[in-house]
């Protein structure tokens, strides 16, 4: 081994900064995926870091093991100095956290095993018993569930709101969940969003709820964002209000079906409860898939870049189908309201979408039966298009009649359209309508 090779305990610090900036002007996202926190020099030259499959590192010193568990333990803030151990960090999941945060303008980021698992340790590290959580609706169902099943075994309590709602109708949720919670002696822990809300795409005012939040709660209140339907090219939460973002980077950040991980990001005092419970937990991404991760963050951009423009155009062909009742498309929209918060909030329409068609769940079912290039399989923002059934599939585990509120029927099928040609799928919709 030459003296090249990565040091433990530092293994990806380069020895002099990094170039974020050319002629002044920051680097762009898409240019700092290719090498941002990581210096090949350090890894014996090695162009991609490697994959660091080890459970944990060796201290330079005991002085050094020492600093890093205070940070570890929360004796200081920020986390470890250092690495440690792989259930706290890792040199592959440390580099794709620097990155995850550079498309959201966030100060820090955590990256976990699921999607799922980021949501709720993020919900278990903020909520303590007799307090609320106010949340918008319709949620993932696993989200909604979470909140409403377990975290209500331990005594936390949740009011919801609908996606569109307006700053009025938010201010009186807030103050009926504060009400709730200074009855039973707890406080208002979290006000947690989907936006676009799964499977619908209602959005939410994010700008709306961070004024009533501070008017109603102050700011010690996190607002957290499940920002997976248009993250992270098509919407950024976090400049419009929001405190963390939530992703599951199993959709559009993998982009390959191939993999399973979620994330939050945010101020680094938003991540440290969270880090810390993280820490005694477990649930961050193992590093075969953080450097997994790492590659499908090259090509985000341009996937989903072909991903938004195949869908404006599926979604032009489908507008006009007569056995199509209407779309839930953001390029689309009917309600003022609705694009008023779009334009405001969204830079793309993104190329998750729902479709109503004329019928119920047979006639979805035919629809889905007959398609020979799009899959039938849950999940979105893959390079390849997927076509679901929320009602009986992904949300049916929410009772009928909370679905038939939040919109969700029986003639609603979701899309996630991904990169193959465009007149392929239209192709595939348009035989596959024929049948319904």
């Amino acid at each position: 081994m030459s003296d090249s090779i990565i040091d433990p305990t530092t293994p990806r610090k380069a020895p002099k900064p990094e170039v974020t900036k050319i002629q002044g002007r920051p680097l762009k996202p898409s240019t700092l995926m290719m090498g941002h926190g990581y210096d090949p020099v350090l890894s014996e030259g090695s162009l991609k870091p490697p994959i660091f499959l080890t459970s944990t590192f060796a201290f330079e010193s005991a002085a050094a093991g020492k600093r890093h568990f205070e940070g570890i333990t929360g004796k200081r803030p920020g986390g470890a100095d250092g690495l440690v151990y792989s259930r706290f960090n890792g040199p592959n999941q440390e580099i794709l956290e620097d990155r995850l945060g550079i498309w959201d303008g966030a100060e820090d980021a955590l990256s976990f095993s699921s999607g799922m698992t980021a949501i709720t340790v993020l919900m278990l590290a903020y909520a303590s018993q007799n307090d609320v959580i106010v949340h918008s609706g319709p949620l993932y169902a696993a989200s909604e569930g979470f909140v409403a099943k377990v975290l209500a075994k331990f005594g936390v309590k949740y009011v919801d709101f609908p996606a569109g709602a307006t700053r009025e109708e938010i201010d009186a949720v807030l103050a009926k969940a504060k009400a709730m919670a200074a009855e039973n002696g707890g406080k208002v822990c979290m006000v947690y969003l989907e936006s676009p809300g799964n499977p619908t795409n209602a959005l939410v005012d994010v700008e709306a709820v961070r004024d009533a939040r501070d008017a109603a709660l102050g700011p010690e209140c996190p607002i957290a964002i499940d920002n997976t339907f248009l993250g992270p090219l098509w919407q950024r939460p976090l400049d419009h209000g929001a405190d963390i973002v939530v992703y599951s980077l199993t959709k559009y950040v993998g982009g390959h079906s191939d993999l399973v991980a979620g994330s939050i990001a945010g101020a680094r005092k938003w991540m440290d409860p969270v880090r810390s419970l993280r820490n005694t937990m477990g649930g961050i991404c193992d590093p075969n898939t953080a450097w997994m991760l790492l590659r499908s963050l090259e090509t985000v951009e341009l996937r989903m870049q072909r991903a938004g423009e195949n869908a404006a155009k599926v979604c032009e062909f489908l507008s006009q189908h007569p056995k199509v009742e209407r779309l839930g498309y953001l390029g689309m929209i009917a309600d003022a309201r609705q694009q008023d918060i779009y334009d405001r909030h969204c830079l793309g329409a993104g190329s998750t979408f729902s479709v109503f068609i004329k019928g119920g769940e047979a006639e979805c079912f035919r629809f889905l039966d007959n398609l020979t290039i799009a899959k039938l399989a849950v999940s979105l923002g893959g390079t390849e298009t997927l076509a679901s059934h929320p009602a009986s599939m992904t949300h049916l585990s929410v009772a009928e009649g909370r679905r038939a509120e939040l919109g969700i029927g029986d003639n609603l099928v979701r899309i996630s359209v991904g990169i193959e040609d465009a007149d392929d799928l239209i192709a595939d919709f348009e035989q596959a309508l024929e049948h319904v």
